[in-house]
């Protein structure tokens, strides 16, 4: 492992951390106050648990429902054809259609079908800041996806020919299934921190 990686989980870590805190602490301060501590508490828990709920919804899914995740780093990859649905150019940190797909705030969001070996075809949307392999104009593309975790999938950013004679040749599925999501992120963020708040409320009663 590399110094930069490491610097960057280590900073990651840092900030989980720092988020578990205030998770617990806000929830603690909403509960108590909520129970039978003085007013401010619950008046400051509320605010403070809705903007942490509220920032943990955006940094789970930034860009709406269904867009994948990218495959772990290190993890298994496999190529799979996929249907072009649609592209479109949305902002990147809202999701929102943007006309300036060229603006450095926007990415390409291509709407497929992917169509793996021994699993049943699903829909998904992929964003990338760019028209990989040119699917603005093409109703087929190549993708790489995580076989153990499919809702993990990029488009390939040059797929070898033989995929791409693949992708071309595929017809559409007939069987389109919703992919299973894996665990959103900041979920386990929030729920470490709704532990951290019940420990709190646990030792308030106790500590009288």
């Amino acid at each position: 492992m590399n110094r930069s990686t490491s610097s960057l989980r280590m900073l990651f870590s840092s900030l989980r951390l720092v988020a578990v805190l205030l998770i617990g602490l806000s929830v603690a301060a909403l509960v108590h106050g909520a129970l039978d501590g003085p007013r401010w508490l619950l008046l400051t828990g509320v605010p403070a648990t809705a903007l942490i709920l509220t920032l943990l919804g955006e940094m789970g899914d930034p860009l709406g429902t269904g867009s994948a995740m990218r495959p772990r780093s290190g993890g298994p990859r496999a190529f799979a054809p996929a249907v072009v649905n649609g592209v479109r150019t949305v902002d990147k940190r809202t999701g929102r259609p943007v006309r300036d797909g060229r603006s450095v705030d926007s990415v390409f969001a291509f709407d497929l079908t992917v169509m793996p070996d021994g699993l049943p075809a699903y829909r998904l949307r992929v964003c990338h800041p760019l028209d990989l392999q040119g699917l603005l104009h093409k109703s087929r593309a190549v993708v790489e996806y995580d076989p153990e975790q499919p809702w993990r999938v990029v488009v390939a950013d040059h797929p070898p020919r033989e995929w791409l004679a693949r992708a071309n040749a595929a017809a559409p599925p007939a069987v389109v299934k919703e992919p299973s999501t894996g665990i959103p992120t900041g979920l386990w963020t929030l729920l470490m921190g709704v532990g951290l708040a019940a420990v709190l409320l646990v030792l308030v009663r106790v500590l009288g």
